[in-house]
Formats: C-alpha cells, structure tokens, sequence
C-alpha cells in the first residue's frame, strides 16, 4: 500500500461518520435527527414539571461528558473496523443471494409464480423487516444471556447518558457479529425472493428496499438512545419498542437488563416473556451500576472485555 492509497482509507473513515449525517439509509441523518427532536418538543411541553429548555435539550454532561465522548471515539473507531474487516464481505450478500436462486432453478426449476413485480417487492420488503427484526432480536438475546457475548455487548450498556450517537457504541467483535447476520439474512432472504421474481425484479432493486427503515428513523427512532420519555399505548408497546422501552433496556437496575431486546417489534419480548411497558417504570438512571468504573474511558471499553474474559 502506497501513501496515496494510505491517505484515501484515512479519508474514508473520518468521512464515514460524517456521511451518517447525510444519508438517508442512516439513523442519525441529520432530517431524522430533526423529526426527533420535534418529538422531543413535544414530550418537553407534555412534560407536567418542566426543567430548563437548555437543560433538557442542551445539557453539556449528555453531549460532551466521558460517556458522550466515548460514543463518538467508538463511532470513528468502528469506522475503520468497518473499512478494513467488514467491507470487503458485504459482497457476500450478493453472492447467497444469486447462489440461492442459482440452486432453485437447477432443483426445481424456474418459478412459476405468477405475481407481479410490485407484489413481490411488498411482499419482500415486509418479510425481511419481520425475520431480520426476528434475528436481531435472537442475537441480542444471546448477546445478554451468553456471559462470553455480553462482555462484549456490556460497552453498549455502560453508557451514562443517552444520545442518538450512543446507537454506535458498540464493541468491534459485537459490530462484527451484526454484520454477519445481517448479510447472512438479506443475502437468504434476497435469494428467495428473486427465484420468486423470476427475473422480473432486479436483485439491485431488491437490495435498495428500505422504505420501512425510513419510516422507523423518521418517526424517532434516535430517541430511543435519549432521556426523552416518549411513550406509546399500552396497546401498541405490545407490537412496537416505543422508545421509553428501549430506555427501560438500558436501565442500571440489573432486573431491566434482559428485557425489551427488541429492535423495532416488541412481540419477540412478548413471546420470550422479557417484555417490560413503560407504564410499569417511573425513573430511570443509565449504565451499568457498580461496573460503571471499568468503562469510563475509550480504552477500557475496547479492552475490558478481554481482560474480564481472561481473569
């Protein structure tokens, strides 16, 4: 590698985060960061004992505290993990998807679907929100109940304070296994679909599905890592994570930390029984309790889980 290509990958992975800002595939794009906050108004003057407008939205602990800082290290760090290690497998999608529909048209021939091209991408769109939501759920599952995967999940939990960039504080090997599922379950899913298509829609076209992403990030999503309590009907916290929920996740009470591990459907925790609403909760401090020390600095959180692991 010579200096020029040296400089480009630096460049990429300080532009990365800053892309987040700009790309509407992204949780914290700056107009769903804006929809948020809008959210947050509301919740603010729904709030009956109200703090200062400047404390509630603009406290210099949430944003520029030890917490925060570590956040916005683990999200340029992360940056280059996903440059360097993640990257060049992403293209495996691509390849299970065709391999997939290569193997069904040589074992049972070409589809004979007769459903049209707009059917099939609904239909698509709406299963691969449904089993990857499913997955996410199972791998944050074992990620809280394997005590080797939550070392590791624990950088996420030992965040003091919530902000939307908290969505990225998680450890390389936790950031590692994500992806994996994630190509592993599109590229499966895209595979199927496009046998099902026979060839009526392009797997570029299937691969750019995200109108329900759009919808989840644009309707505050972010506030789901925040201090901002907004909170569904009891009814509907049954079928969606409302974002108090999530909060509830990350409480500091060691009885909240196996529940709601839902990422956007809230009946796997109703399924598995780790289920918590938000009506059942009042107060809420963030972290991991008496584990906080081992984790308040960007070093610790990348090496704590080695060396816990090891002693």
């Amino acid at each position: 590698m010579n200096l020029s290509e040296l400089i480009d990958l630096i460049l990429e992975i300080v532009q990365m985060p800053i892309n987040y800002l700009l790309s509407p595939s992204k949780r914290i794009f700056l107009v769903y960061l804006l929809t948020s906050f809008l959210l947050a108004l509301f919740v603010f003057f729904r709030t009956k004992e109200k703090p200062a407008f400047k404390k509630y939205f603009l406290s210099k602990k949430r944003w520029f505290g030890s917490s925060a800082i570590v956040d916005y290290c683990l999200i340029f760090f992360n940056s280059a993990v996903k440059v360097f290690v993640i990257s060049p497998f992403l293209i495996f999608a691509l390849y299970i998807a065709e391999g997939i529909n290569d193997y069904f048209i040589e074992t049972i021939g070409p589809s004979e679907f007769a459903l049209s091209s707009t059917t099939i991408i609904i239909v698509y769109t709406i299963t691969i929100v449904v089993v990857n939501d499913f997955f996410s759920f199972l791998i944050h599952y074992f990620m809280h109940t394997i005590p080797f995967l939550w070392e590791f999940h624990k950088i996420h939990h030992s965040a003091t304070t919530l902000t939307p960039f908290t969505q990225y504080r998680i450890h390389p090997i936790e950031l590692i296994v994500n992806n994996i599922k994630g190509v592993v379950v599109k590229g499966a899913i895209t595979g199927v679909f496009l046998y099902l298509a026979n060839g009526n829609v392009s797997i570029v076209t299937f691969l750019g599905v995200n109108i329900f992403n759009f919808m989840f990030y644009f309707l505050g999503a972010n506030l789901r890592h925040s201090h901002v309590k907004l909170k569904y009907f009891s009814f509907i916290e049954n079928i969606l994570i409302s974002p108090f929920q999530h909060q509830i996740h990350h409480s500091s009470k060691k009885e909240h930390f196996d529940t709601n591990l839902g990422s956007r459907f809230a009946f796997w925790d109703l399924l598995f029984g780790t289920l918590i609403k938000s009506k059942n909760v009042k107060e809420l401090t963030f972290g991991l309790g008496d584990e906080d020390k081992d984790y308040n600095s960007f070093s610790k959180n990348l090496t704590s889980p080695f060396r816990k692991l090891f002693n």
